[in-house]
């Protein structure tokens, strides 16, 4: 495929040159073709000499460029360079301006962190560079994408459980439950989670619900369903739902299962850096308790 790419290119540069040589004067200087287009005739004159050599210029410049920057197939180019390199060198100089300031602010108790708008703006900024592609420019999450703003944290809303989210990341699965409890198990168990969630609720399938809910669920979510934070487990007993409150989606999640993934975000960003994402993001629930 690199040789492919190679004979493409240089041989496309090469066809185009003996083109445009085999072009460049005209068989009779100074005649009429014998062709109009609209009454407009051609002249069979030379071609310009400045758009002539403008063009071989480029060619040249083409091929200078491609010796210098990777452009034909595994050739890395004279000048070595690369766009990791070029990221590395950007982020090197970064590091150099405002290293300093992270590490000090890395270094500062999260509770007086709050207080500093220079921080949680910084903190802000961080955010939305990394975090915003799931959790929204507000922070608010959607559908499978937890809201930081609100009360709910399912691994729990403490500096250190933060902390180990963004280095760490997270990963939460849900077991699939319609091959064991089938389709009216299912439906029985969403009318039992919806019982203690405090919403409208069948009462004729609550009984089994609450059996089946015994029997496979507590394990993960409490005998009461107000889960666990050591296992990520959510809440069942209030209006926060991370997949939608309707029993279509209560159904859809124990028939189905999830496995919900938070990426590691310890390799692409310093502890510093996690650190004050860390303040602005305990900064929104302390705006919204």
């Amino acid at each position: 495929m690199s040789w492919f790419v190679i004979v493409g290119t240089l041989g496309s540069i090469l066809f185009f040159f003996i083109l445009l040589l085999s072009n460049k004067n005209g068989d009779n200087p100074g005649e009429k073709l014998d062709h109009s287009v609209d009454g407009i005739e051609e002249y069979d004159n030379p071609l310009p000499a400045w758009w002539l050599w403008m063009f071989i210029g480029s060619m040249v410049f083409g091929l200078c460029y491609l010796a210098y920057y990777p452009g034909l197939g595994n050739f890395s180019g004279l000048g070595d360079w690369s766009q990791i390199k070029l990221l590395e060198k950007k982020q090197a100089i970064a590091l150099d301006k405002f290293g300093p300031i992270y590490e000090k602010y890395g270094s500062q108790d999260i509770k007086y962190l709050l207080d500093n708008q220079e921080v949680i703006k910084m903190g802000k900024r961080i955010f939305v560079v990394h975090c915003s592609a799931c959790h929204g420019a507000d922070a608010k999450g959607s559908i499978g994408f937890p809201n930081l703003v609100d009360s709910e944290w399912i691994w729990g809303d403490s500096t250190e459980a933060i902390q180990h989210s963004i280095t760490n990341g997270r990963n939460a699965a849900m077991p699939a439950w319609l091959t064991i409890i089938g389709e009216r198990g299912v439906s029985e168990v969403a009318e039992y989670v919806l019982s203690i969630s405090k919403s409208s609720y069948n009462e004729d399938l609550v009984g089994n619900g609450k059996e089946y809910f015994q029997n496979y669920c507590f394990g993960c979510h409490g005998m009461d369903g107000t889960g666990n934070l050591a296992l990520g487990t959510p809440n069942l007993t209030n209006d926060l739902w991370l997949y939608g409150h309707s029993k279509e989606r209560i159904m859809d999640v124990i028939a189905n299962g999830r496995n919900g993934v938070m990426p590691a975000f310890k390799d692409k960003l310093s502890s510093d850096k996690i650190h004050i994402v860390n303040a602005y993001i305990q900064s929104l629930s302390n705006e919204n308790p």
